[in-house]
């Protein structure tokens, strides 16, 4: 439905309930799986942003922002130096979701941690004496509203709601480390509402500026905290008002639900890894595609075709066909045939394999064309991921199929902390050049302990490099 049910009396905006929220919460109602799940996936998500320094456009965009330059609050983490909280902010997420291998709440159909912890960062070390306490209780409220948010929508989704809805819950994050009250924290995210942006349009396109989307509302979040505490008045119906954003941005919603359970389901434990640097959309076909692979011992010579059968969700936004023989590094990372293909050729599929060299092999061009994506008539949830159904023709006449109804990475299907701690040495070894190896381990030990730190500068040096500034 599009609101709530009034009844004789106005209900207060769902957005004053999530405040509250935030407001009133402590690490103490936190519990123990959430504790747990946000350390999971702060460590998840700066081994991630390691791997970011590496794609297309950070150069740029550091330099850019560099130029500008400006007081010197907040770290570019990896890189080094300090910029003024939104600019580090934005940076900093930006690295965070360009790999596209951020961790993710499947429900939600967003990135929690893409926002809220660039934001929780940047503010904390602006503000200093930062508890690591005070900082995991923070992500962790960050990400239930946002995910909330969520969860609520019952549209099919058309802005990117990784940027949009995770505003709120960068917001929430850092409103919280910057000690703001209830009215403060009401008129941040109404500042914040103002500025939030992105569109489907250049996932669609798969322009590289789509990795940059959770910046800009990272920055945007920064901004109206920073606003917020100065005086500056928000709009106060953000989500439910005549003009708010479940009207505008989202459509149909029910968020009732949610709101009671705030304090109750805390929506960090249902974050999952993912397990390849790949759209999460792709990722049920592809993990489906190496169980074939591997149990038949599939060659891909051997193979005729593939069909993928998928959600109207999945099939909209990823089941698109390659068409350019030197697609673009976020275009490929959103084709079902492109990482597919991947997967069947090289029997993995890793950041390596969406630079510039690989993004033309022709033996994937190849074997992405015997690839095809069609809907499944039966799935009627437009928010839907799963099930996928992934049928493998052979010359010999042979056909295999495999149907998922959850896929790798989903707390239902979780990675083991053997694989967590895999993904992430990987993506310290493939961007961490610039930082001391014995950091590696130091950090691991100080996000299990996080808890426990006095400040979380401790973290912020782990992930700076001694050299200076690089880049």
């Amino acid at each position: 439905m599009i609101g709530r049910d009034q009844g004789s009396q106005r209900k207060p905006d769902a957005m004053q309930t999530f405040v509250q929220h935030v407001i009133s919460s402590e690490y103490e109602d936190l519990s123990e799986q959430a504790v747990q799940s946000t350390k999971t996936f702060i460590l998840d998500s700066l081994g991630v942003m390691i791997s970011g320094t590496l794609a297309p456009g950070v150069p740029e965009t550091l330099q850019t922002l560099r130029y500008w330059g400006g007081r010197k609050e907040s770290t570019i983490l990896v890189f080094g130096g300090k910029l003024p909280a939104p600019l580090a902010a934005m940076m900093n997420s930006f690295m965070l979701h360009n790999q596209e291998f951020d961790c993710v709440h499947d429900d939600a159909v967003l990135h929690p941690f893409t926002t809220a912890l660039p934001v929780a960062l940047a503010v904390a070390e602006s503000k200093g004496r930062i508890t690591g306490k005070e900082l995991l209780t923070a992500v962790a409220l960050g990400v239930d509203v946002s995910c909330s948010i969520g969860v609520s929508s019952r549209s099919a989704m058309s802005f990117f709601r990784p940027g949009t809805a995770g505003a709120f819950g960068a917001v929430a994050a850092g409103g919280k480390l910057a000690g703001l009250d209830e009215e403060t924290l009401n008129n941040a995210m109404g500042v914040a509402y103002s500025q939030i942006c992105g569109t489907l349009q250049p996932h669609h396109e798969g322009a590289m500026v789509i990795s940059m989307q959770t910046g800009f509302n990272a920055r945007a979040a920064t901004t109206a905290i920073a606003l917020a505490e100065r005086g500056i008045i928000g709009a106060s119906e953000v989500l439910e008002g005549k003009y708010g954003y479940f009207r505008l941005f989202e459509g149909e919603y029910e968020v009732d639900g949610v709101l009671a359970n705030l304090g109750k389901v805390w929506q960090v434990e249902r974050v999952g890894h993912k397990p390849f640097p790949t759209g999460r959309l792709t990722q049920g076909v592809v993990e489906a595609a190496l169980s074939l692979s591997d149990t038949y011992n599939i060659e891909p010579q051997d193979i005729v075709a593939c069909e993928a059968m998928v959600s109207p969700l999945v099939e909209r936004l990823v089941g698109r066909p390659l068409g350019d023989d030197n697609p673009s590094a976020q275009y490929a990372k959103l084709s079902i045939p492109f990482v597919v293909a991947t997967a069947l050729i090289r029997k993995n599929v890793f950041i390596s394999d969406f630079w510039v060299s690989a993004l033309s092999d022709p033996l994937i061009h190849s074997m992405a064309r015997r690839i095809s994506v069609v809907r499944d008539p039966q799935i009627l949830d437009e928010n839907a991921m799963m099930p996928i159904r992934l049928r493998i023709t052979l010359k010999t006449g042979a056909v295999h199929e495999l149907r998922l109804e959850q896929m790798m990475g989903h707390p239902d299907k979780a990675l083991t902390k053997e694989q967590h701690l895999n993904k992430f040495e990987a993506c310290w070894d493939a961007g961490a050049a610039h930082l001391p190896s014995d950091n590696r381990e130091r950090l691991v030990e100080a996000v299990d302990r996080l808890d426990e730190l006095e400040s979380v500068d401790e973290i912020i040096r782990l992930l700076t490099p001694r050299t200076g500034l690089i880049g």
